[in-house]
């Protein structure tokens, strides 16, 4: 199981790296960083890690012949991811990122509350504040755009 996750990680990587070639310029018409930056850089670590995973499961794919008992949440993190992108434009880029972390922490991490709340809270405004102020980077506004 692992090596086919890992087989279709390198294949979604793939297709995204491509896509952030071959459709984003990397500068933009004043000479400034564009918008095929990032995902270029992602993209290629993506698909970097992706195939060093997928050597060491094979690796070990003698070695472990049973089905990882965390398949479950390998799901349920799917499912939540998929939700993720789902709400960006529905929720814009703020609120998405908060019920999103809300939602992964309150599975990943039952029994801290405050903490998981505290997190969700503080690295979404923080990863908001670096892309709209540092980066000059645009956020998804969702249905209803923020003041801020």
């Amino acid at each position: 199981m692992r090596v086919a996750f890992t087989l279709a990680i390198l294949g979604v990587s793939t297709v995204y790296t491509y896509a952030a070639f071959a459709d984003l310029p990397f500068l933009s018409a004043t000479g400034r960083l564009g918008p095929g930056f990032f995902p270029r850089i992602i993209g290629v670590s993506l698909i970097a890690f992706a195939l060093y995973n997928l050597y060491f499961d094979l690796k070990q794919r003698d070695q472990e012949a049973k089905a990882s008992p965390f398949w479950g949440v390998t799901v349920t993190v799917a499912l939540l991811s998929g939700l993720f992108v789902v709400g960006l434009d529905l929720l814009g880029g703020l609120l998405g990122m908060i019920a999103f972390m809300l939602a992964a922490l309150f599975y990943l991490n039952r029994g801290q509350p405050v903490l998981n709340v505290a997190v969700s809270i503080v690295v979404p405004i923080g990863t908001y504040v670096m892309f709209r102020t540092w980066l000059n980077a645009a956020m998804p506004e969702g249905l209803i755009p923020l003041p801020i």
